[in-house]
């Protein structure tokens, strides 16, 4: 028995010491564990982002070297702080800050102690780094932009905080990370994999080489690249037509859905979020909350669609069978409902078809089209929510599903909401008959009004707008290929785009027309309204303005909106003339509408609510024109967009 019990501990120690060794030398070396190991000291590669191009080619944002100082708080030192300063370029209570900052992230791991040193910096500072231990220098990639437009389209990128940390541990502190637009939507793509060595210290904690001879040791996969949708060129154009004024532009390719170009006024250059001036730019940016520049208003920004909601409630209409395209309703500068006045409207002959309707653009027209269409039904609530079905099938009042992580849903009111609002059966389709022209509840994005138009050019479907258009070694997501319908049978969108011809034709914007280009439009303008000291003032109008052309094989579907613009023709409907000529010829032919654009600006309008000064709907002298020297300098950038796009 004795002799049994003796084999069985001899045994059972050789099974310990196996096991312990098997723990030691296969589990524990194993590459999941070493990141635990503090006997090793972890030096992570970064690789280089992927570059960004435009739909043509053209390169919009690439690499530049950057260095980063890392600091290991357990490992450091004492040092000549005040050397070390100076050489870094902060004081000394910078230092401790940083310090204090990295030792709370983790005592034993590295993050960024100072980011972004420059070649000059770095080459003086990297004689140094023997001196001061727990310290030592980071090679990275930092964003280049190699274009001035287009900050809200290809966005930027900073370091990454402890709430990112703890959502994706696969980010450390000091790593960099999209921050909006194409380099958030596509941080996965862009960003790469990093790389690691392991480093092996003995232990007085001196390096000794790499661990078992660098077996665990990776190499970092580049980001991929990717070729986005927008026209670099014309988004130039765009943003210069923007000078001085607010407001978006979004223009989408209707046979794709792809964005060529979104423009957000005012904007800003990219670069000014680049290296270690970022932090101080971007404070400016952000605390600017009148111009608001870091405000994307073709993706955010809620308006009242005004008159081009009007080609809508016509196609509703024929779709419901509540009106014929030559029924004729009169107009007496508005709508009455027996003596009073619900909506007015301008001058213009009377009566009118649905042709004539779109085309001059009357407010009582489309208000006994609207009223027909709720009152179909037994109850203004049914009525109400087959309208409202209608007109979301055009992707109004809800997201998009776009490729940007930024948005709004706008706002298609439904019988729910009225009745919320009034009381159930309380109210009728005259309680709300703004609707019929684009105001009243009714809320739109720049970017689902161009979506919306894109749907009518396409004759009853549309593509998801997104901005990604390639990307290497990969595919694009099928949802954006793939067709979404509308509710309107497709028999009914000919005369409402016969209609949107005309308005260029002999309509509202018959002075807009460019030789040789079958151009559909409306005009549009929205009533602007703001709190004053919890006073509700009336601004000068928005001016919208809708259009795609040509009118058979449509290339390019746009929405304009210039806040506190006057009327639809008088700013967004030249833009829209412009826009579509730059981008069909690439060259313009109607240098009058662009002079006018270039030499007004609208700075006068904004700063109204702040200097008290009143405002009149009309009136040309309150036009502000820029001065002649500024003048040239926005004629000279515009000649130098004067070059063929090709856009087959």
């Amino acid at each position: 028995m004795r002799q049994f019990l003796l084999f069985l501990i001899v045994i059972l120690c050789g099974f310990t010491f196996i096991g312990r060794l098997f723990y030691l030398q296969i589990y524990k070396g194993s590459s999941d564990n070493l990141y635990e190991d503090n006997a090793l000291r972890k030096v992570f590669d970064l690789p280089k982002r992927g570059f960004i191009y435009d739909r043509n080619g053209q390169l919009l944002v690439s690499n530049q070297p950057s260095y980063d100082v890392m600091i290991i708080p357990r490992e450091v030192e004492p040092l000549d702080t005040l050397e070390f300063c100076n050489l870094l370029k902060i004081d000394k209570e910078d230092f401790i800050k940083k310090y204090e900052r990295a030792r709370h992230y983790s005592p034993r791991l590295e993050s960024v102690f100072v980011s972004h040193l420059s070649k000059e910096d770095y080459a003086v500072l990297q004689e140094k780094m023997r001196k001061f231990k727990g310290f030592y220098i980071q090679k990275r990639s930092l964003r280049n932009y190699n274009t001035t437009i287009g900050a809200n389209v290809l966005g930027d990128i900073g370091e990454v905080n402890n709430r990112i940390i703890q959502r994706n541990p696969s980010y450390r502190m000091g790593d960099l990370i999209g921050n909006q637009g194409v380099e958030a939507s596509y941080e996965k793509t862009l960003r790469g994999v990093k790389g690691i060595k392991f480093i092996q210290k003995d232990r007085f904690n001196r390096d000794i080489g790499p661990y078992k001879g660098g077996i665990f040791d990776t190499i970092p996969e580049q980001g991929k690249d990717i070729t986005i949708t927008i026209d670099a060129q014309l988004q130039a154009y765009g943003e210069l037509l923007m000078k001085n004024k607010r407001g978006g532009i979004i223009a989408i390719e209707p046979s794709t859905g792809e964005i060529l170009t979104m423009v957000s006024a005012p904007s800003y250059n990219p670069n000014l979020l680049v290296g270690r001036a970022r932090s101080r730019n971007f404070t400016k940016l952000y605390y600017d909350t009148i111009a608001k520049p870091l405000f994307d208003r073709g993706l955010k920004a809620q308006y009242p669609p005004g008159s081009p909601f009007k080609v809508l409630n016509a196609l509703i209409g024929l779709q419901e069978n509540v009106v014929t395209t030559e029924e004729k309703f009169g107009c007496r500068m508005g709508y009455y409902l027996g003596s009073r006045r619900l909506t007015g409207c301008h001058h213009h002959r009377t009566p009118l078809n649905m042709n004539d309707g779109i085309a001059q653009s009357c407010n009582a027209y489309f208000a006994n089209v609207y009223r027909r269409i709720i009152e179909k039904y037994d109850t203004p609530h049914e009525g109400m929510d087959v309208w409202s079905d209608h007109v979301k099938s055009f992707g109004l009042g809800n997201y998009l599903g776009y490729d940007l992580k930024i948005g709004n849903k706008g706002r298609i009111p439904d019988g729910d909401f009225y009745d919320k609002w009034y009381g159930k059966n309380r109210w009728a389709a005259t309680y709300n008959i703004s609707n019929a022209i684009g105001q009243g509840e009714v809320e739109a994005t720049p970017i689902q009004l161009a979506n919306m138009v894109a749907a009518i050019a396409n004759r009853g479907h549309y593509y998801t707008p997104h901005i990604i258009k390639a990307i290497e070694g990969d595919t694009i997501d099928s949802n954006y290929t793939t067709r979404k319908y509308t509710t309107i049978d497709k028999a009914h969108f000919e005369p409402a785009i016969q209609g949107m011809f005309d308005v260029f034709n002999k309509g509202t914007a018959a002075s807009l027309k460019v030789k040789g280009i079958d151009i559909c439009g409306k005009t549009g303008t929205a009533e602007n309204f703001i709190k004053i000291d919890s006073v509700k003032t009336q601004l000068t109008d928005h001016s919208i303005f809708v259009a795609f052309a040509p009118k058979d094989n449509p290339k390019i579907a746009l929405a304009i909106f210039v806040e506190n613009g006057y009327w639809g023709s008088r700013f967004a409907g030249k833009m829209a003339s412009l826009m579509i000529e730059k981008y069909i010829r690439g060259s313009i032919t109607r240098t009058d509408l662009e002079d006018w654009i270039l030499r007004h600006s609208l700075e006068n309008e904004y700063a109204k609510p702040y200097s008290g000064e009143s405002f009149r709907i009309n009136g040309e002298t309150q036009l502000q024109v820029v001065d002649e020297q500024e003048y040239h300098r926005l004629k000279e950038r515009a000649k130098k967009l004067n070059r063929p796009i090709n856009i087959e």
